[in-house]
């Protein structure tokens, strides 16, 4: 009687919960990502984008912000959590999940992106162009690409090839191990919350990281050298992030708050959240010189050796393209094109 009387509790509350939301009360859309509260994602990306959809939809739209994984599961998993509704939207890195965004991977190749700002409406151009099938079941919000990975090291001056061969560095997507590889060092593959213990307890002697994630993560007090491009030059590699939401959470929506989802998406949303990322640059290497850590920029002539190096990279990617039928020369010089477009 007693499992009755609650099954009949729940289904009340459901049809309530329903009529509710047709006849205008609040939504809340919970949102996860896999950082910590204080991330850039959260702060910056996910916070403000939340208080803007709440302004512009009188408050009858909300947000519950879930960080760090809070709701379960793992960084690889998010994607799957936004499609299958185990969350209304999630900020996610793709190709955490190898080779089932293979068309998108393309802004992961090396020495392809100066800036966020720039990448990421080129990202999102891109894939409404040619890679949309890979985002069935979920509606894109935004799309972008981070600041670019550099390199950070617990203890090792890296300014050569030379340098860099044999070390065990962190490497976040499989195109980033291939970058790393290609360079002569070690990859291993893992998501960025980990990066500080393996940092601290010696796994890796460095890691691929954007400097927009160093001070989050606590590692401009663990790395005490750092190795980045010159400003001006594309960087070494880049990871693809997007912004996700379930598909037929959008569709449940009335027409008035569609319209406020619909106007804080697409490509100026992209751009914006790039311009983040840039702009986090500079307080990141700020932070690690005031920890008395060396910024080690590498030459003009030592930046054309890692591209000639990673050449393989690209061909390596075309041939996986291919194999799905798809033309992978084509699509970097479409990627290429977009980037121009917006001034990168």
């Amino acid at each position: 009687m007693k499992s009755l009387k609650l099954v009949r509790l729940a289904g009340a509350l459901a049809l309530a919960s329903g009529f509710g939301t047709a006849s205008g009360q609040e939504v809340v859309l919970k949102v996860e990502h896999f950082l910590g509260p204080n991330s850039t994602a959260q702060q910056q990306l996910l916070g403000p984008w939340c208080e803007k959809i709440a302004k512009e939809s009188a408050n009858k739209m909300k947000c519950q912000i879930y960080p760090a994984m809070q709701l379960g599961g793992t960084p690889p998993q998010l994607f799957d959590q936004a499609k299958d509704g185990v969350v209304d939207i999630a900020w996610t890195l793709p190709t955490y999940q190898a080779g089932r965004f293979s068309k998108s991977e393309v802004f992961e190749l090396p020495f392809l992106i100066k800036t966020a700002e720039t990448g990421s409406p080129a990202l999102w151009d891109y894939i409404q162009k040619n890679a949309l099938d890979e985002y069935k079941g979920v509606k894109l919000i935004l799309t972008h690409v981070h600041d670019g990975a550099q390199f950070h090291f617990t203890t090792k001056d890296v300014k050569t090839l030379e340098d860099l061969k044999g070390l065990k560095v962190r490497a976040p997507t499989r195109i980033s191990s291939r970058v790393l590889t290609a360079l002569g060092a070690v990859p291993v593959q893992m998501p960025v919350p980990q990066v500080p213990e393996a940092m601290s307890k010696g796994v890796v002697d460095g890691a691929s990281l954007p400097w927009e994630v160093v001070p989050a993560l606590k590692i401009d007090e663990i790395a005490k050298t750092h190795t980045e491009t010159a400003p001006g030059q594309a960087t070494m590699s880049n990871s693809i992030f997007a912004v996700v939401m379930n598909q037929a959470k959008y569709d449940s929506l009335p027409a008035d708050l569609k319209k406020v989802i619909d106007a804080n998406s697409g490509v100026a949303a992209s751009q914006w959240a790039g311009k983040i990322w840039d702009g986090t640059i500079a307080p990141a290497r700020k932070s690690a010189l005031e920890h008395k850590a060396t910024i080690n920029v590498i030459t003009a002539a030592e930046y054309d050796r890692w591209k000639k190096a990673t050449e393989n990279v690209d061909k390596e990617w075309f041939t996986e393209v291919a194999a799905k039928g798809g033309n992978g020369p084509a699509l970097l010089e479409d990627a290429k094109a977009m980037i121009k477009k917006y001034g990168g």
